[in-house]
């Protein structure tokens, strides 16, 4: 979003968060979200292990804070003046956990790891990948059905052939299955069989297809676009979460600047300001966030330490023949062993490796 767009989105909302008491009942919550109401607010609910927070959001300045501190169970109101309102830390100041079937949980103790091809070639090699990091510890499979890609001569992907493929694969090596979704048309197809739908970089800012993702019921993977600043970033994720969809998980994967050596620059240090920004979790991708085989362990691991919730991995058993991003895909062989290196590093800095 341009940062005149920022601007003016902040100053056409001018929302609050309305923290309620710990002790607070159902009832007085229910009349807070009423009263809430007939000020003009939209209201987004949050419960937390502690307390429940009420995000307020709407155009109307013209309000006293005070009406609302009086009321039965309220412990403290704030204006929030970022721009970003719902993924903003104030909105769910514990973290978010998404949780997904299988018992995995992405924002909490646990890095996950998201591993696979970048596009689904065939049944053979797509198999092939998902039992090679299902054996190395990986707990969902990532592979591209619907491939955006800066070339119209490039391969493009299987589309829905592919997403059956994913689900076949997924539940025959138990992980779960991540793919991107490209354009609203593709949301239904996706959804029937994928996990966790992905948000490319090209896409970040596709706001007619982030708001009907609000709409979904079902976790949003959101990638940073390639010259996107981080509050650009949490501001498309507003998008997801001001349609109810409070599922959201960031990712970083890399940016592009005047350096031509690796594909991108991976900003390590999105991570943890994002964390200190944002409740959401934070994912890493350093396949794409190089675009070279041989720094992508180096980046995984450094993502780790820095504190990333979950990590988006390329593995191909051949990658000097892959028909995608080969250049970038880790072989099996490398993947175990970076496995290996993350669950000696992931305790260092109080996490485990799911």
């Amino acid at each position: 979003m341009p940062k005149a767009d920022s601007q003016l989105l902040a100053a056409n909302q001018l929302p609050m968060i309305v923290a309620m008491q710990e002790s607070a009942s159902e009832e007085q919550i229910q009349q807070v979200i009423e009263h809430l109401v007939k000020m003009g607010f939209e209201v987004h609910r949050s419960t937390g292990v502690r307390q429940t927070v009420l995000g307020a959001v709407g155009a109307r300045a013209d309000f006293d804070i005070r009406e609302l501190e009086l009321l039965s169970g309220v412990d403290q109101v704030h204006r929030i003046s970022a721009p970003y309102k719902l993924a903003g830390r104030s909105f769910r100041p514990e973290g978010t956990i998404v949780k997904l079937p299988n018992g995995v949980e992405i924002g909490g103790n646990k890095v996950v790891v998201m591993a696979g091809p970048c596009s689904v070639e065939s049944r053979e090699q797509l198999f092939a990948a998902a039992e090679q990091v299902a054996n190395a510890g990986a707990r969902v499979l990532r592979g591209g059905a619907f491939k955006p890609r800066s070339s119209p001569y490039s391969f493009q992907g299987l589309g829905e052939e592919a997403v059956k493929l994913l689900r076949e694969a997924g539940d025959k090596f138990k992980l779960l299955v991540i793919s991107e979704v490209m354009e609203i048309s593709q949301i239904p197809v996706m959804a029937a069989y994928v996990d966790i739908l992905q948000v490319g970089a090209r896409n970040m800012q596709n706001f007619n297809l982030l708001r009907e993702l609000g709409k979904v019921r079902k976790p949003v993977l959101l990638k940073r676009g390639i010259a996107a600043t981080l509050e650009e970033l949490l501001l498309s994720a507003e998008y997801i979460m001001a349609g109810g969809n409070y599922e959201v998980i960031l990712c970083e994967r890399g940016i592009r600047t005047f350096e031509t050596y690796t594909r991108n620059t991976m900003d390590i240090s999105a991570i943890p300001i994002i964390h200190k920004l944002s409740h959401l979790p934070m994912t890493a991708d350093p396949s794409h966030g190089t675009g070279r085989r041989d720094k992508v362990a180096p980046m995984a691991r450094a993502a780790v330490a820095a504190g990333c919730d979950a990590l988006l991995i390329e593995v191909h058993h051949d990658a000097d023949h892959a028909l995608s991003d080969g250049a970038q895909s880790l072989y099996p062989e490398q993947f175990r062993k970076l496995m290996d290196e993350l669950r000696i590093i992931a305790p260092a800095v109080g996490r485990t490796i799911a």
